[in-house]
């Protein structure tokens, strides 16, 4: 058999599995085959097509087992799309002309590399996919496996990506601190913006992990530390539509009785509408290399604080977004474990010369195997019909339907 090296990397944007992730690849390794070279590429696909690499040695080998306690990411991110050749050009991580296809091919075959690991999202493994096409088509043998990393959920077929569930805990955690912000001021909008550009899946168990983790708090009624304080009032979702002015009514009769009204709001509920109505006046809408709309410069919940505030009368309004501060959290027990499993699947199917991506594949009743290239796709949208869903919208009291 020939030699085997590994590399790994992690691409996109955070979640809290990639240090974990990173630390259980070296940890089966070096269980199961102690003798294999690892190195990782610094910064994602960028590090890969810049050279810029780090060498596993054997001391990160024997604390690797620390990685699990942190969030981030131990060997750096990037957004970088091999296909975008202009995009790279731009950004001096290739010479005009070239393919960064060619020069990722190439330096993976100067380095020796024969299995690559790429931890991230769907743009992340469709890059992946990309890399391991072109290298197929030239006769490089290379066995590419990815571990399927977002803290949306929404990667196709994919049941359950990794980080998910940590980041909706830690996001209850944070908005249990800021909904007592309610009490600062008379007729208080707070507005819980929580990341999903097109799957409301995280708002939606954040959601969930809040209402679980408070409802069975003791309060002293007849303070403003009661059961109301705790609510949601409103959450929204991109796979969901809403009458603004009906919401409005509805949430203008909340605030006149209690004093404040909480909302969750996903980053891309109405996201369309808030770019239509930019665009139409003209505004050239930001993009990031993959095409897709750059968030952070939206701000779909100032959007519905502006419109919403004003409509419920409110004195003093606010949006508060838990995104960085969940996403960079270190993974908890059930995605540790979760990790463990896909782990140890990815490093089997590398072995073994299986590329594609781990994750309990949805069309085959949730098993867990290496599921092709091909089949991976992002934007899956939150089944609104989950029973826990409607449990969830139960107890808000809130109608919603289908956008």
């Amino acid at each position: 058999m020939a030699k085997q090296k590994v590399a790994m990397l992690t691409a996109g944007g955070l979640a809290p599995c990639l240090s974990s992730a990173v630390g259980g690849l070296i940890e089966r390794y070096s269980d199961i085959a102690p003798e294999i070279e690892l190195i990782a590429y610094r910064s994602g696909y960028q590090g890969l097509l810049l050279g810029d690499r780090i060498e596993i040695n054997q001391d990160m080998r024997e604390k690797a087992h620390l990685l699990h306690r942190y969030g981030g990411s131990p060997i750096g991110n990037s957004r970088v799309k091999l296909t975008n050749a202009a995009d790279c050009v731009k950004r001096g991580l290739v010479k005009d002309g070239e393919n960064p296809l060619k020069v990722a091919a190439d330096r993976l075959a100067a380095d020796g590399v024969t299995i690559l690991h790429t931890i991230g999202g769907d743009d992340t493994n469709t890059t992946a996919a990309d890399l391991a096409a072109y290298l197929g088509a030239h006769s490089y043998n290379l066995t590419v496996v990815g571990l399927p990393k977002t803290v949306d959920n929404d990667v196709v077929p994919i049941k359950q990506s990794l980080g998910a569930w940590t980041a909706a805990e830690v996001g209850a955690h944070f908005f249990d601190h800021v909904s007592n912000e309610q009490s600062a001021a008379p007729r208080t909008l707070v507005i819980h913006e929580v990341m999903g550009r097109h799957c409301g899946w995280l708002t939606a168990a954040t959601a969930r992990a809040y209402i679980q983790d408070t409802k069975n708090n003791e309060y002293v009624e007849g303070f403003m530390m009661n059961t109301q304080m705790k609510n949601i009032d409103g959450l929204y979702l991109p796979e969901m539509a809403f009458d603004l002015d009906a919401e409005a009514a509805r949430l203008r009769a909340i605030m006149d009785r209690c004093g404040f009204v909480t909302l969750f709001v996903s980053e891309g509920a109405g996201l369309d509408t808030i770019v239509a109505e930019r665009e139409a006046a003209g505004e050239t809408v930001k993009r990031d290399a993959f095409g897709h709309v750059k968030i952070d410069t939206i701000n779909v919940g100032n959007w519905f604080q502006k419109h919403f505030a004003a409509l419920l009368g409110a004195e003093r309004s606010m949006v508060q977004k838990s995104g960085y501060y969940a996403r960079s959290a270190p993974a908890n027990y059930e995605d540790l474990r979760l990790i463990q499993s896909m782990v140890d699947l990815g490093v089997e199917s590398a072995l073994n010369g299986v590329s594609g991506v781990t994750g309990h594949d949805e069309d085959q009743n949730g098993k867990l195997r290496t599921i092709e290239f091909p089949r991976i796709k992002g934007g899956k949208h939150f089944d609104l019909s989950a029973g826990w869903f409607k449990d969830v919208m139960d107890f808000i009291g809130q109608p919603y339907r289908s956008a």
